[in-house]
């Protein structure tokens, strides 16, 4: 899974679709993203001591990730992404259209711990 929180993400399924947002957190054993500003709920909240007003109170909820695209930084379009080695062997996503880098997912490894 190559979506880490505060990436933009392109929703491409369901009633939110083609909304472009950012990712508040992944959660990768489920599989599931929230995304800033889709999959909108209300929670209806009692009175109490804690919450004085009540009412009900708009929050999102989890997406799957199979259900969102990666938006390019570079050429700005939603699209799949790949990992590739650099020349230091970091791991890094690049974007699949445009062939440019996103981030580095792995530093390179440590060459004296490979030694011994």
């Amino acid at each position: 899974m190559h979506i880490k929180a505060g990436d933009t993400v392109r929703v491409m399924t369901g009633d939110d679709r083609g909304a472009t947002a950012k990712v508040v957190s992944v959660d990768h054993k489920s599989g599931k993203t929230i995304v800033e500003g889709v999959n909108r709920v209300y929670k209806h909240m009692r009175r109490s001591q804690r919450n004085l007003q009540g009412g009900r109170l708009s929050k999102e909820m989890p997406i799957q990730l199979s259900n969102v695209l990666l938006v390019c930084p570079s050429c700005g379009k939603p699209c799949r992404t790949g990992a590739r080695l650099t020349k230091q062997e970091a791991k890094e996503r690049f974007c699949r259209k445009c062939g440019n880098g996103i981030g580095e997912i792995a530093p390179p490894p440590d060459k004296k711990a490979a030694k011994k």
